[in-house]
């Protein structure tokens, strides 16, 4: 493919009614999901901006199909590639200074990226913050009245009891990510839920 024709095909065509209607809806929903989850609402876009084209893109592509800045889009590309959501790609007859990416398109491997990574980075985080607090209050105790004691052991309990669910939802995660490494998840339809 030449230049001239890789340029031709980086800018957006209008897509026809219901093509141009879902697409929309899609990046606008992936962005959306994506503010839910706690990412940015551009990353959330740019994947579908990704996962809804034919052909790999560019960052000036994605750049002038969302109307935002090389800088954000350069930026939360990163954030997705170190999460596994895109990979950079080589296109034949691309300009060799232009990276060109596709989105990730196995699913479970981004759930599987994403809770691995975020999540139980955050659940081992709080395990050790409720450790070290649960430390503080034990060698303080002696030095407490009656009435801090009280409360102490008060907060003792709800703190083991806090820690006891979040080792639980560490479990629950780690038995849902090997099931998914250990499962064809591509054989799956449909989930029942009784």
């Amino acid at each position: 493919m030449s230049e001239e024709s890789q340029k031709e095909n980086s800018t957006l065509d209008p897509l026809a009614g219901d093509l141009q209607v879902v697409h929309d809806s899609m990046l606008d929903g992936l962005g959306q999901l994506a503010d839910y989850f706690g990412f940015s609402k551009v990353m959330g876009q740019l994947y579908g901006t990704l996962l809804l084209s034919a052909e790999p893109l560019c960052l000036d592509d994605m750049m002038e199909r969302l109307g935002i800045s090389k800088a954000s889009v350069s930026m939360n590309m990163r954030s997705l590639e170190h999460m596994g959501m895109v990979r950079q790609v080589w296109v034949r007859g691309g300009s060799g200074r232009r990276k060109y990416y596709e989105a990730e398109t196995d699913f479970w491997q981004i759930f599987s990226n994403v809770v691995s990574g975020r999540e139980m980075r955050d659940v081992e985080r709080a395990l050790a913050v409720m450790e070290e607090n649960k430390d503080i209050l034990s060698k303080s105790m002696e030095e407490m009245t009656e009435e801090e004691q009280a409360l102490a052991k008060i907060y003792l309990e709800r703190i083991s009891q806090m820690q006891a669910l979040f080792r639980f939802a560490q479990l629950i995660i780690n038995s849902i990510l090997n099931q998914v490494n250990s499962i064809d998840v591509s054989d799956v339809s449909g989930v029942e839920l009784q």
